[in-house]
């Protein structure tokens, strides 16, 4: 039933004009999409549905690699070093994409100028994640135990300098509780850490749904603008006064370079599936906000806020030197 339902749904995307370059029409060979965090979590969902469209709509493979480690890097380094600038490699692009340099004497590549924007998706929604048998019925819990213990409490997130770390240790710095940062490569980890009691607390993306709604786990914020639909009596982070909502918006790129034609027939395609009925209830039954940018917007938040992440490594003295 899920695979026919896929099926009508990319029979549903009327056919786009495909480029015709000198290899053939494009594509007219595997695409591989390059996710560097581990499977299993909400935007591995999120792209494999849309893999299963593609090929449904244009005949050719949408290849799902994941690349974890390296605090998300793994994808841009490939786009970067490897991948040609011919459409057929392209990456889920992030903050951290954009960050990274600007944590290194180092840097490996320009956040602008060295990667081609395709497309603004959606953003991740983050939340603070415990066990039901911590005692904490609020955050305010959570941090009233943090500064008993300072620097004993640990939470779990996906890698150093990512957004939610930064987030967090934002949080930390402001309710001054400090906490025990431990990275690991994505959300499944951060959850069987909970579980096996490794770790304190899981501040991180929302893989952890069907523990929480099994009551596995317990639910005390998020950080999205507005309430969760599956958890509306959990509170935002605007909702408990500290003036922040974070989704660290992502989407597509690949490497600099490409063909506008390309840019431009994949910018629809991927467009086109976001807007489709099966990814529109993908995104409502997993609270994914619509941060859609097109290829020009896209590129233009990315000019803004490499200036913002610069300003925010400087004032917290970050480095993976």
């Amino acid at each position: 039933m899920i695979a026919r339902r896929i099926l009508l749904a990319g029979a549903a995307l009327p056919l786009l004009a495909r480029p015709s370059l000198g290899q053939g029409r494009f594509p007219n060979r595997p695409v591989r999409f390059l996710i560097p965090w581990a499977p299993g979590g909400t935007l591995d969902g999120f792209m494999r549905i849309q893999a299963e469209i593609f090929q449904q709509e244009f005949g050719q493979p949408l290849i799902i690699e994941n690349r974890p480690g390296a605090r998300g890097t793994l994808a841009a380094i490939q786009l970067t070093t490897q991948a040609r600038p011919d459409g057929y490699t392209v990456a889920h692009h992030h903050l951290s994409v954009i960050r990274h340099p600007f944590l290194t004497r180092r840097p490996s590549w320009d956040p602008v100028n060295d990667f081609t924007y395709i497309m603004q998706q959606t953003g991740f929604v983050f939340g603070h994640v415990v066990l039901p048998s911590s005692g904490w019925n609020t955050l305010g819990d959570m941090w009233n135990a943090a500064r008993a213990r300072p620097g004993q409490l640990s939470y779990g997130t996906s890698g150093i300098a990512t957004s939610n770390h930064l987030a967090q240790e934002d949080l930390c710095e402001r309710e001054n509780a400090p906490m025990l940062h431990v990275p690991f490569r994505g959300t499944s980890e951060n959850i069987t850490a909970l579980l096996g009691k490794q770790i304190d607390v899981i501040a991180n993306s929302n893989a952890w749904q069907g523990a929480v709604e099994s009551g596995q786990l317990k639910l005390l914020a998020v950080w999205t603008r507005d309430r969760l639909r599956a958890f509306p009596d959990v509170p935002t982070l605007l909702d408990l006064g500290y003036g922040m909502s974070v989704t660290s918006p992502y989407g597509i790129a690949g490497p600099k370079g490409m063909d506008p034609e390309i840019v431009e027939f994949l910018h629809q395609a991927f467009k086109r599936m976001q807007f489709s009925d099966q990814i529109q209830a993908y995104m409502a039954r997993n609270d994914l906000p619509d941060e859609y940018l097109g290829p020009a917007d896209y590129l233009a938040f990315a000019r803004e806020r490499a200036v913002y992440e610069e300003r925010m490594v400087k004032r917290l003295n970050l480095s993976i030197d």
